[in-house]
This record gives C-alpha cells, sequence and structure tokens, in this order.
C-alpha cells in the first residue's frame, strides 16, 4: 500500500515537472530559429603584404551589445528586444550603426604578424532583410599591412564575440580552427603547414556536433523525444535511434560533400511534420510496427540534411574533411544519446514499469510534443 502510494506521489510531482519542462521548451520554441546564435566564420588571405580578414557575423547581435559568449539564444539576453528591432531594419538604416560597432569592434581586435597589425574596415556588406525566422548574415571586411618579416600570426578573438570559424586561404595545408570569446589562435603560418592533424579535426568537431543537439536543436530533441515516448522496452527505443542514425548520417555526408542540396524552406517545415508524426503515433500506437521503421529512416534522411545545413555554415578543412565530418556526426550522436540517457534516468527508470505510465506520461508528452511540431510548420510555412 506504502509502495502505492509512493508511486502515486511519483506520479503527481513528475506531472509537475513535466508541466515545467514542456512550457520552458514551448516557450523556447517559439522563438529558437530567430534567436539561435550562430558563430561567425572568419577567413583570412595575405597577398603582397596585405592582409584580407572576411567575418560573416550576425552583426545586429553585435550591435545590440550582446555578450554572445556561452550564449544559445538571444531571446535570454537584456538586449532582445534591441536586436529585434535591429533585425527589421533594411540594410542603408543598419550600415550606419555596422560601420561604428566595427571600429569601435577593432579596438579590442588583435592581430599580431611579429607585431600589432592596424585594421581598418575596408567593406560592408549587409543583405535586406528576409526571412526573419533566420539569422541575417552581414559581412565585414577588414584590411592592413602585413610586416615584411613576419612568418606568422596570431588572431586574438574578442571577448563577449562568441565563437569563430577561422579560416586560412590561398595556401597549401591551410589552417582551420574554432575560436571562442577571449581566446587566441596558435601561430599561424603565413606559407601554410598549419592544417590540422586528422586526430585534432576530429575531436574538434565533436563539441559542434553536440552543441547542435545541446542545447541549440530542440526539434532534433523533441523528435529523439518522440521516439523515446513510443514504448517503456528498450530494444523498440535502440532500433528506432539506430535506424535514424544510420539515415541522417548518409544525407549529412552527401550534404556536407555536395551532393545533395536541398532548400531550408523545404526541409526545415518536414523536419516539424516529422516531430508531429511520431508524437501523434505514440498516442494510438502501442508497439514498434515494421513499417514505422521505414518512415523513420525517412525522417532521418531529412534531419540528416538540416545538420548539413548546418555543418555547411561552419565549413570543413578541406585537407581533414573526412574526421571533421566523422567528428561532427559523433558529437551529434552523444547529444542524442545524452537526451535518451535523461529521460530514462529522469522518467523511464522509475515509472516505466508502472500500468499508468503510458495515460500519464507518455500520451501527455506526446501531445505537447505534436503541439510544438504542429506550431512549428505552421510558423516555417506561413510566418
Amino acid at each position: 500500500m506504502n509502495g502505492s502510494l509512493a508511486v502515486g506521489r511519483g506520479f503527481h510531482w513528475l506531472r509537475i515537472l513535466f508541466a515545467l519542462l514542456l512550457c520552458w521548451v514551448a516557450i523556447a520554441a517559439a522563438s529558437a530559429r530567430a534567436h539561435e546564435v550562430t558563430p561567425a566564420i572568419a577567413d583570412f588571405t595575405i597577398e603582397d603584404g596585405r592582409i584580407t580578414l572576411q567575418v560573416r557575423l550576425n552583426a545586429e547581435a553585435f550591435v545590440a551589445g550582446i555578450n554572445l559568449d556561452g550564449l544559445a539564444d538571444t531571446n535570454q539576453t537584456a538586449q532582445a528586444a534591441d536586436y529585434d528591432e535591429l533585425r527589421a531594419l533594411g540594410a542603408e538604416e543598419l550600415e550606419p550603426m555596422v560601420q561604428l560597432f566595427a571600429e569601435e569592434w577593432l579596438e579590442t581586435f588583435s592581430l599580431l604578424a611579429g607585431g600589432p597589425v592596424e585594421l581598418s574596415v575596408t567593406r560592408i556588406t549587409i543583405p535586406e532583410v528576409g526571412d526573419a525566422s533566420l539569422p541575417r548574415a552581414s559581412v565585414l571586411v577588414f584590411g592592413g599591412e602585413i610586416p615584411p618579416q613576419a612568418q606568422s600570426l596570431r588572431i586574438a578573438w574578442p571577448a563577449g564575440s562568441g565563437g569563430v570559424v577561422l579560416r586560412q586561404n590561398g595556401v597549401a595545408e591551410p589552417y582551420t580552427g574554432y575560436l571562442q570569446g577571449g581566446e587566441t589562435s596558435p601561430p599561424i603560418p603565413l606559407g601554410g603547414g598549419a592544417a590540422k592533424t586528422p586526430v585534432e579535426a576530429f575531436m574538434e568537431y565533436i563539441p559542434v556536433g553536440f552543441t547542435h543537439i545541446l542545447p541549440k536543436g530542440l526539434d532534433h530533441i523533441l523528435f529523439v523525444l518522440g521516439l523515446f515516448f513510443l514504448s517503456p522496452r528498450l530494444k523498440p527505443l535502440l532500433l528506432q535511434v539506430s535506424v535514424f542514425t544510420v539515415a541522417h548520417t548518409i544525407t549529412l555526408a552527401l550534404g556536407a560533400l555536395g551532393m545533395v542540396s536541398v532548400s531550408a524552406a523545404i526541409v526545415e517545415p518536414l523536419i516539424a511534420l516529422s516531430i508531429v508524426f511520431v508524437a501523434v503515433e505514440n498516442i494510438f500506437a502501442r508497439k514498434l510496427h515494421s513499417w514505422r521503421t521505414f518512415v523513420i529512416f525517412g525522417f532521418g534522411l531529412l534531419h540528416g540534411l538540416g545538420f548539413a545545413s548546418v555543418l555547411g555554415a561552419f565549413g570543413l578543412p578541406a585537407n581533414q574533411f573526412l574526421p571533421a565530418l566523422i567528428g561532427f556526426n559523433v558529437g551529434v550522436e552523444l547529444g542524442q544519446l545524452a537526451v535518451i540517457a535523461a529521460a530514462y534516468l529522469g522518467v523511464r527508470l522509475w515509472f516505466g514499469r508502472h500500468p499508468k505510465y503510458r495515460g500519464r506520461v507518455a500520451i501527455p508528452a506526446s501531445v505537447t510534443i505534436a503541439m510544438i511540431g504542429s506550431y512549428w510548420f505552421v510558423e516555417r510555412v506561413f510566418l
């Protein structure tokens, strides 16, 4: 009797926890794509003793004064309202603000090549307002003179600027690295030869894949949770996750190689529908049917295209393409396993064998996941 009472109380607190958690997910989901923080990409080339540094970044976030270090969502900041207003400005209105920011930002930017290199703004390119659900990528170009005796350079990425993919161009075995705000690159030979080893490239891209799931990949998290809530048994879950993994690995590789390219306007709504499908089926199905396995494989192909678009934004080192690609995929898998492990330890380990688990946990959770996926679909198609 006492055991039944304890389980009943456990379900009560679990429902409260689920309500709080799913409310947080729903609120975050409403603005995740519009406010997701993406890394800057900095490409530099040296010709005739002059360096050209081209930086692609979310200029509005910088102009708003947001500290991007360790940030996953700009909506979590006090400057969120200012950021949203800046996103709505046309290129001509925004450019003077970006020019002022760039000049001030350069004062915190450090480039050493046998001594400090003074940089100046040479060009600013700001796209017109497009899809408000996606960050707008502006391009800032800086230039400066490299001392004739310099053999290498070091770039210190300013604190508060978030992550940056730093890429050397125009030389053999170019350097490619990832810096966080406040970090400094190793010495980069001007003539090339600083390419990472396969192991270094592999290890560097694991956290890139992991952070795309946790904390940034709310749509992928909900899809994995949709798989999780089908059955309290481990075997169906492992089968579904394995099929999903194989499928998204295929299209991730093809997309990263440039062999397959599908517009995000098509892929993103379909990913939302995949979330709705698995969640709704959880409500009516009590076991894993063979045909669902094929459907999950198809959905995995879609999610792989989504992963590939993210990886394309980061870029892969040409001379270590395969190790970096594998590292990214390993990071994605570790993120998915972390989601499953958290759900198992927090829910299924304690309540999975209870006869009311399906009615009190799995079905309400699946209904909420389906509602969020439906909202995403409407947002990505019509809003």
